[in-house]
């Protein structure tokens, strides 16, 4: 497996160019399931995700055609989906088990041709995440669903109906998966408790420039008219706010001023007042977020993950690696997933101070210097932060099982080297 090779101290200032939103992507592409016409994303963005999910769509009888784009040092794809019909209605193990977003097949699937087999599906190993919500709610639209063999086998031979459905919890998974499924179910489907991050956001914008019926975007509910048939789109796919948040985090644990070219501030309110709270300039610029830590005479911040628009799980293991190495303590409390405070273990490998309390907090009191060390990546986010933490560390570190990485972060050392970092990946054959 590749290896990431960082050797830390270097403060970070330059522009770094924030890509296409990976969880955005992965629900567009799905809503192209929805009909037999062509609907083209733009501002893709380059990950080994994308590419997974492009090929189970092309196991159902997906026709992609693939595009590159170049606006000046940045890269990014257009992709045009056709499914006209479906080759098959079985989306298997060796597919599904690369990536959890799979299931993003499963609502548009069954609402158009009325059966669907998921494997159930894998991802990053940050705990349990039931599917209980998408297929209850399924339940509730008229689908008859088993699991059987290790797959979800779902029935709605005489079309989804309209259903009245309440969250247990603000799943975004469940909120795209049903949103997508309502589109053509027969009567009105009124979603309550619905997750409002601003991907949800952006696949209402696609379904509704496809002929979908969609009123309370931005709000916990939705309310959604079925239609019989929804027609082809082109879609430009929003920057990623987690990229952006992670590349925030860098000038900051470098001491550096990054501008985060094409991020856009409203997604990333609450973290962008905790560096704020740290004494961290930030500037909103209208294409633009420029972080400025060079003069910061930074402090610890407590942190709790919340759903959107509060702080967001998918930064929280970025954030612990920065209070590692500012004074003072900081309380770090996860409560949107168990089992995401794997990377504690590998961050206290560099010299981090970090006890964690039972499952779901951990005090982090920060240290003058963390000390470069081979470390494993766990999953998505957690790769990232020992990335910062490399950065940040005196000496060489060595981030192994990188794959995670490629799954959210596109060109990440070029983007890094572009400011000033010194890190490379190391080949599996070098």
């Amino acid at each position: 497996m590749d290896k990431i090779k960082i050797i830390g101290g270097n403060q970070l200032n330059g522009k770094i160019y924030i890509s296409g939103a990976k969880n955005a992507a992965l629900p567009l592409i799905c809503a192209g399931l929805l009909t037999d016409e062509p609907v083209t994303l733009t501002n893709m963005p380059i990950l080994s995700d994308i590419k997974s999910l492009n090929a189970l769509l092309t196991q159902l009888g997906t026709e992609i055609e693939e595009q590159d784009n170049k606006s000046g040092k940045h890269e990014s794809k257009t992709y045009i989906y056709r499914t006209k019909k479906f080759s098959s209605l079985i989306a298997p193990y060796d597919y599904v088990r690369k990536m959890r977003a799979s299931y993003y097949v499963l609502g548009p699937v069954l609402a158009r041709v009325g059966h669907v087999e998921l494997s159930l599906p894998g991802g990053c190993a940050i705990g349990a995440r039931p599917m209980d919500i998408h297929l209850n709610s399924l339940e509730q639209m008229g689908a008859k669903i088993e699991i059987k063999n290790g797959y979800v086998v779902a029935d709605a031979k005489g079309g989804l109906k309209g259903a009245n459905i309440i969250f247990p919890k603000a799943s975004v998974g469940a909120t795209c998966n049903i949103l997508m499924a309502a589109t053509l179910a027969k009567g009105t489907t009124r979603i309550e408790n619905a997750a409002k991050e601003p991907e949800i956001g952006d696949l209402i914008d696609l379904l509704i420039d496809m002929g979908a019926k969609i009123e309370g975007k931005n709000t916990s509910i939705l309310t959604i008219e079925g239609v019989k048939t929804l027609h082809g789109a082109t879609h430009a796919v929003i920057s990623d706010r987690i990229e952006a948040g992670s590349y925030a985090i860098a000038a900051a644990i470098t001491k550096g001023r990054i501008e985060l070219v094409n991020a856009h501030a409203e997604h990333l309110q609450t973290p962008l007042n905790i560096l704020r709270a740290m004494d961290i300039k930030v500037t909103e610029k209208p294409e633009s977020i420029v972080i400025d830590a060079r003069n910061a005479l930074m402090q610890g911040q407590d942190i709790m993950t919340d759903y959107y628009p509060g702080f967001p799980t998918d930064l929280q293991a970025q954030f612990m690696a920065l209070m590692t190495v500012v004074p003072g303590a900081s309380l770090v409390t996860e409560n949107i997933w168990e089992n995401r405070f794997m990377h504690v273990p590998e961050l206290m490998r560099m010299g981090a101070n970090i006890n964690v309390h039972g499952f779901a907090s951990a005090i982090v009191r920060g240290v003058k210097r963390l000390s470069g060390a081979p470390v494993m990546a766990t999953d998505l986010r957690a790769s990232f932060a020992l990335v910062l933490a490399g950065l940040a560390a005196e000496g060489e570190t060595i981030v192994n099982r990188v794959y995670h990485l490629d799954r959210g972060y596109e060109k990440l050392e070029e983007k890094l080297r572009g400011v000033g970092a010194d890190i490379e990946r190391i080949k599996e054959s070098d």
